[in-house]
């Protein structure tokens, strides 16, 4: 199937959306595509790196009825109750909101951790919670780590590099756990070096 093909399959069968880190680089991103193809959209952020100017942006290439198909919350992934009101009754669950940054991890680990293993759990879980059908998330190739196999190979990884690279990995484990244990479906793409509209400027 196509791109094109699964654009005009959702667009003909409207869900529920919450988009996790929704003023991010690739969350402001994945909003404007689904409020184009007529889905309904939850963006939760709590802009410590994303930027409302994004969110002004997409809302400039959108028409107004799409737009009005949009709700902003502005919130936390380290709060249980903030991930339950935000899933409540959607169908499908893109979280992308993390704490980047190698060297952030490394003068700060226990941030990235509160917020990249903490807030995993507390999306993951409110998500099993509400029966959605698909979490997809936000994975990384620092997950790779030191392992030196080209191409990379999914199943081939390393030692991790830095405490950014052990939340990754950890988040992939506690999926396959959820998928496991609670049947649900969970799926994690491993990102490289992402580029586009709304991302950062070198």
């Amino acid at each position: 199937m196509t791109a094109l093909d699964q654009f005009s399959a959702i667009r003909n069968s409207p869900r529920r959306w919450l988009v996790t880190g929704a003023a991010g680089f690739i969350g402001s991103n994945l909003i404007e595509q689904l409020l184009k193809n007529n889905q309904t959209v939850v963006g939760l952020d709590n802009f410590a790196t994303g930027h409302r100017r994004n969110l002004d942006e997409v809302r400039s290439r959108v028409s107004t009825p799409h737009w009005r198909n949009f709700t902003p919350v502005e919130g936390d992934i380290r709060d249980q109750a903030t991930c339950r009101n935000a899933v409540a009754g959607c169908d499908h669950v893109l979280h992308q909101a993390a704490l980047g940054s190698v060297p952030r991890s490394i003068e700060d680990p226990y941030t990235t951790n509160d917020v990249n293993i903490g807030g995993f759990v507390n999306i993951i879980g409110a998500s099993r919670e509400a029966g959605v059908r698909n979490f997809v998330y936000a994975g990384s190739s620092a997950t790779y780590g030191d392992s030196p196999t080209l191409p990379k190979v999914e199943h081939q990884i390393g030692n991790p590099l830095s405490p950014y690279a052990v939340t990754k990995y950890v988040n992939e484990v506690y999926a396959g756990v959820f998928r496991r244990c609670y049947g649900l479906n969970t799926i994690g793409l491993r990102y490289f070096n992402v580029f586009g509209p709304n991302g950062r400027q070198r």
